[in-house]
């Protein structure tokens, strides 16, 4: 490490803040004692940021180093510790290099002077999870209308009246049987695992919950009991667990199907709210009065389409449309045969004006005449056919007269 140093110690050039920040880090996570260790202090300035990390300092007599304990890590946690905690803290140091210092990075916290039994906690912990009993797969849905709910804890402690309290105000439908116990001392761990059998040997039970007030870390040990842990696990019925305080993580809190934060938490996680489910109802029924209406609009609507195709396709629609058709052709008919009429009556005077116009009659009038020999009635056409003497008839257009030729 102080080959590293020196060497860090003789750069070529200046630096930039940035590069002196990363070499720092790198030579401080190129340390193993600083990346696994525990270090033991007094919480102070702690605060749970909106993102779910978790910000504090650790502190003793002489220093003090800010610590982080990220969103993951808190979730899988058995022990929030709160201001003023003196706690022992496992995890890493390195450099948060946009605000320029050092800090540690939180995996595990147990409270100072129990060692042992966190140490037990975390060996259980890591064992049943290993096995799959803590698997996100293995959990079931919570029934969205519960019957009948299951409550496993004292039918004296304050947790079974806060459960009472809630379910009463938030969902009086439902039904609840205690299956009591004792939750605390040597006998609650066989006593919370028969407890869960002898609800989940029922058939009218829909959801169960195992609840407990606050308490010390020896008052809640019960629920971070092998046996426990492994009967919420095995538990036929869905399980949710409310167990102390929000900070507060048991095995059980792990094994279960849900974890509550605390025994009112729990009993508002499985049912309903009274005012939610009239709200819902009410928007469902003017969903479906708006589904309806538009369903019978529609359904009008086609019935007026299918009205007017019916009419359309009627044989009286089509008679009356072969009526129109034939008055239509009848007279088109009439149009067309005064035309061909009159197209006749034209050509026929145009005949008659040219049989008019070449008849000899017409000739005549403009002073021409026909000549006829009288006594055989033939035209004469050429001088050759005339001979003195020769008797004529001459033809004009209004009579005739004799004649004969004197001279040729």
């Amino acid at each position: 490490m102080w080959d590293q140093l020196s060497i860090f110690s003789q750069p070529e050039g200046p630096l930039t803040v940035s590069e002196v920040t990363s070499r720092i880090r790198s030579l401080i996570e190129q340390e193993p004692t600083f990346q696994d260790l525990w270090i033991e202090g007094e919480v102070s300035n702690l605060s749970h940021a909106s993102s779910g990390h978790v910000y504090l300092t650790l502190k003793d007599a002489g220093a003090q180093i800010g610590a982080v304990i990220w969103r993951g890590q808190v979730r899988s946690l058995a022990y929030i510790p709160r201001s003023g905690d003196k706690i022992q803290a496992h995890g890493r140091i390195s450099v948060y290099e946009q605000g320029g210092r050092y800090q540690f990075y939180v995996d595990q916290v147990q409270p100072a002077g129990r060692g042992s039994l966190f140490q037990e906690y975390e060996r259980l912990k890591a064992r049943l999870q290993a096995e799959g009993l803590f698997d996100e797969a293995r959990k079931r849905a919570l029934p969205s209308f519960p019957t009948t709910i299951g409550v496993v804890t004292s039918p004296t402690s304050a947790a079974f009246r806060d459960v009472l309290n809630v379910l009463s105000r938030r969902y009086p439908l439902a039904r609840v049987l205690l299956s009591p116990t004792v939750v605390q001392g040597d006998a609650a761990p066989p006593g919370i695992v028969r407890a869960i059998e002898r609800l989940n040997g029922r058939d009218d039970v829909d959801v169960i919950l195992l609840v407990r007030g606050g308490g010390s870390l020896e008052d809640l040990w019960a629920f971070n009991d092998e046996a426990v842990a492994r009967a919420v696990a095995a538990s036929r019925l869905p399980l949710v667990s409310g167990v102390g305080h929000e900070t507060d993580f048991s095995l059980a809190d792990f094994a279960s199907d849900r974890r509550a934060p605390t025994p009112s938490a729990a009993a508002e996680l499985v049912t309903p709210e009274l005012i939610e489910l009239r709200t819902s109802l009410w928007q469902m029924r003017t969903r479906m009065t708006r589904a309806v209406s538009q369903q019978l609009s529609r359904s009008r609507e086609w019935l007026a389409t299918s009205q007017r195709a019916l009419q359309h396709l009627s044989p009286l629609a089509r008679v009356e449309g072969g009526r129109q058709r034939i008055d239509d052709l009848g007279l088109r008919m009439d149009g067309a045969m005064d035309h061909r009429i009159e197209m006749a009556y034209q050509r026929i005077r145009g005949l008659r004006a040219r049989l008019t116009s070449l008849s000899p009659e017409a000739v005549l009038t403009r002073g021409y005449a026909i000549v006829r020999q009288r006594e055989t009635g033939s035209l004469l056409t050429s001088v050759r056919q005339a001979t003195a003497g020769l008797p004529l008839e001459l033809q004009f257009s209004d009579g005739s007269a004799a004649a004969h030729i004197d001279d040729v």
